[in-house]
């Protein structure tokens, strides 16, 4: 729980009745959760919505054990592994617990194969970058996709799933030094704008045409810069928000720009069943893996959200038990 907005520390653990689920919901035993750069917001007050004070919980991502079923729910079991799709109001139901209770309709099965902490890391960043690039862009094998911020979870994520259907990744950094990282990590080229123009060097990767998809997670003035990067008649999704300066309108552009939000298809049903079927096959396949920084106790979430904010992380997620020490 936190009280009020601020730093790490506002966090603490308190210890509270276990809820009964209502009518379809289902109560989950968790058993890790993943720190995202969205809890930090909520934290710190940073976050666009209300977040109702005092007592507020925390947390948009987990997995763990079906505990409990509510009147009336289908298709789960006690014991069943799950995981976590939607905690929109984490201020109440945040998975930063040993419980929560949720919908029926927000859990998936854990797909076979992974461990419990990829289990907990993993579902945020992929359905943001399937969400992105298969819904929204509609991207297709051969496409090349320039992805931002691709050190990030998300942008990790991207790359794995660009891969997986067949299109051509192509990552951008702010730092030539994460080179033969982004390369390990799936990209099939890396920019890094310390020292490239990144409309000069996304023609010379693409054989003078542009990018068919461009994936921004960073947003601000540096748009302008993916607008030009774009073949005519491509696709950019804005996805993210890295950068608080504000975005130039791109004016009259020869592209399709939407703005993605990950709750628009996290909370449709018909799109989690897709998504989670993608995540199924990726796992199975070996395509998609999260990759994991450090791993802390619950008593130990105020380390682990400093150790977000130090960035030490280097885009890998950082995973709570859901235990106490």
């Amino acid at each position: 729980m936190f009280d009020e907005f601020g730093g790490p520390d506002v966090m603490h653990v308190v210890e509270e009745p276990v809820v009964q689920p209502a009518a379809g919901e289902v109560r989950i035993r968790i058993e890790a959760f993943a720190v995202n750069p969205l809890d930090q917001m909520m934290r710190s007050g940073a976050f666009p919505a209300i977040v109702p004070l005092p007592h507020a919980r925390i947390g948009v991502e987990g997995t763990g054990v079906v505990d409990a079923l509510g009147p009336e729910t289908t298709g789960l079991e006690i014991g069943d592994p799950v995981i976590l799709t939607a905690v929109p109001d984490a201020s109440v139901r945040g998975s930063y617990a040993e419980y929560t209770t949720v919908p029926a309709s927000r859990v998936i099965a854990r797909p076979a194969g992974l461990a419990i902490a990829e289990a907990a890391a993993i579902w945020v960043a992929y359905s943001t970058a399937y969400g992105a690039l298969v819904e929204k862009a509609r991207m297709r094998p051969g496409d090349h996709v320039l992805i931002t911020a691709a050190s990030g979870g998300v942008g990790r994520a991207a790359m794995q799933i660009a891969n997986q259907i067949g299109a051509v990744p192509i990552a951008i950094t702010r730092q030539a030094a994460k080179q033969d990282d982004l390369l390990a990590a799936g990209a099939t080229a890396v920019i890094a704008t310390d020292h490239e123009d990144v409309a000069d060097a996304v023609r010379h990767h693409t054989g003078g045409i542009g990018a068919d998809v461009v994936l921004d997670l960073v947003m601000g003035p540096g748009q302008q810069d993916l607008v030009k990067a774009a073949r005519p008649g491509g696709t950019l999704v804005a996805a993210g928000f890295l950068d608080p300066q504000p975005t130039p309108f791109p004016g009259n552009t020869p592209l399709t720009i939407f703005s993605y939000r990950s709750f628009e298809h996290t909370l449709d049903t018909i799109v989690v069943k897709r998504m989670a079927a993608f995540l199924n096959a990726g796992v199975r396949l070996g395509a998609l893996r999260p990759a994991i920084d450090r791993t802390f106790a619950l008593d130990d979430v105020v380390e682990a959200h400093r150790h977000l904010e130090k960035g030490l992380h280097a885009g890998k997620k950082i995973v709570v038990t859901g235990s106490r020490r």
